[in-house]
């Protein structure tokens, strides 16, 4: 059984040892299209790892993998990292998968395979290295041997549940392996979360705080405080399991409220911060603002107004007096026998200007 979170297996198994990683493990990535999907690699120190990225439609657009450190290892066909173990296994638009040979303990960690569209997509593949040691033993008689193997790798809370398969092969099973299963049980500390009743807590009503943790073993009972002390009022705030219920809010319950949990491996906590709103100011908030339409509505009638009295001005005083061709020139006359006469020489002067075509 794993006690911590970085804890250190070791399984030993009898007459031979082939070891396969749980196919839980290895999910693939990514989704279809132009986009880079990459998978989980699982291999025994000293193996080979072949590390595979795939795209289905790329319009000749460039792959790169590159090492948990961000070094490039591969861009496209061109080596770009001096490894020697390191070696191009295919490249094309569509593929780029490269091979780490003679793999060691500090080759593990999360590679990514880059394709580089714009924005630039992702994918990531994790490598992980079985470290395995053999023992070989035989009895006096020299006529049995017994090989024990030791199986060292580390596990975070993402490992719990999952199976690792001892396979034992030899010429005696007539063709059929024996098989162990061994699923891990992964101890982890607690993660925890604060949910409320409700996202707009109003005075005079109830609330509830539900602290949601998750860990193995299960969290022991939470403890929840306010403002870092004790809760400030027993008869109000009562505490039901994992829930903190405040039977009517006011504004005295505004702060700070914590809940921890704790099982073996350790504790965590989280925060909430109470805000108790006034149900009136809410309401005022909501409904419609007769002052803000009434002053809207008289701005609009008081500029239409106004409007239309620049409108009535400016055509009044752009009223003009119209002449016709027989008062032209009388305008400036000086009385009125002395305008007849302008006005008779103009039509003279019209009368001599006429032209005629034959």
């Amino acid at each position: 059984m794993i006690w911590k979170r970085s804890a250190v297996l070791r399984f030993y198994s009898v007459c031979g040892l082939l070891l396969q990683a749980a196919a839980s493990k290895n999910k693939v990535k990514g989704s279809q299209g132009q986009f880079p999907l990459t998978q989980n690699v699982t291999v025994v120190e000293g193996g080979t790892a072949i590390l595979t990225c795939r795209v289905d439609q790329n319009d000749n657009t460039s792959l790169q993998w590159s090492n948990p450190a961000q070094q490039t290892l591969y861009f496209d066909d061109k080596k770009a990292l001096r490894d020697n173990r390191i070696e191009l296994v295919r490249a094309s638009w569509h593929e780029l998968s490269i091979s780490v040979s003679d793999v060691t303990l500090s080759d593990e960690g999360q590679y990514t395979c880059s394709l580089f569209t714009m924005p630039v997509k992702t994918s990531k593949a994790y490598l992980t290295v079985l470290d395995v040691k053999y023992l070989k033993e035989e009895d006096a008689n020299r006529k049995t041997f017994t090989v024990s193997s030791t199986l060292d790798f580390r596990v975070d809370r993402s490992d719990d549940g999952v199976a690792v398969i001892c396979r034992v092969d030899h010429e005696s099973l007539n063709a059929t392996p024996q098989v162990a299963m061994q699923v891990l049980e992964i101890h982890y500390t607690p993660s925890v979360k604060i949910i409320p009743s409700t996202p707009f807590p109003q005075e005079g009503q109830p609330l509830t705080l539900t602290c949601e943790s998750k860990g193995k073993p299960l969290p022991e009972p939470v403890l929840w405080t306010k403002d870092g002390g004790e809760l400030p009022d027993p008869d109000r705030m009562v505490v039901s399991g994992r829930e903190l219920n405040i039977l009517f809010l006011n504004k005295t319950d505004n702060g700070t409220y914590r809940c921890e949990a704790t099982n073996t491996i350790g504790q965590s906590s989280a925060e909430y911060v109470l805000i108790v709103h006034d149900p009136n100011a809410l309401a005022g908030q909501t409904g419609p603002d007769h002052a803000l339409i009434g002053g809207i509505v008289a701005v609009v009638v008081f500029v239409t107004l106004c409007s239309i009295f620049l409108l009535g001005r400016y055509l009044a005083r752009h009223k003009g007096t119209y002449l016709t061709n027989e008062a032209k020139g009388a305008e400036d006359a000086p009385d009125a026998d002395t305008a007849i006469i302008n006005a008779e020489g103009s039509q003279v002067n019209a009368e001599e200007k006429k032209e005629y075509f034959i």
